[in-house]
């Protein structure tokens, strides 16, 4: 059985951190003070201290963040343009083929070894799978002289 992991909440962290650099205590009185291990305890230190010069450009440090989240909305909403007209394209596509191209048309458009799978392209192509997979066997001549038989008792053929 493990132990649950215990998260830890930002101003915790800095109160402790702030505790260490203080310098009353050792790293291993603070950790078992906390009940923290003294490798979080490095950890969160070297953090802080990495990022101790946030705390006196605040401006700087959000307007990045600012222009990296205007720069992912910018990418983002061209990726939806995008995706967007290739979805018109496809349902237009889609009807064109339903409409005018024959079943044995649209079976011939299937590739085998294709990124998409055949099951996708008889979906995109609008064609049942098993036609794709369908192969007619030849008739036997015992049933090709039946055959001939009943369309002479239907009087079908002369």
């Amino acid at each position: 059985m493990s132990k649950k992991r215990k998260t830890f909440s930002a101003d915790l962290k800095a109160k402790v951190v702030l505790d260490l650099l203080s310098g009353e205590q050792t790293i291993a009185q603070i950790a078992s003070k906390y009940e923290i291990s003294a490798k979080s305890l490095i950890d969160w230190k070297k953090q802080f201290l990495g990022n101790a010069s946030l705390a006196f450009d605040v401006s700087g440090a959000t307007k990045a963040y600012k222009d990296e989240i205007e720069e992912l909305k910018a990418e983002n909403d061209a990726l939806a343009s995008k995706l967007g007209r290739a979805t018109i394209e496809r349902d237009f596509l889609e009807k064109k083929l339903e409409g005018s191209v024959s079943l044995s048309s649209r079976k011939d458009m299937v590739e085998t070894g294709h990124e998409i799978s055949i099951a996708r392209q008889c979906e995109i192509l609008r064609i049942p799978r098993s036609s794709f997979y369908y192969e007619p066997q030849p008739l036997s001549n015992y049933d090709f002289a039946l055959r001939v038989k009943i369309d002479k008792i239907l009087n079908f053929r002369t």
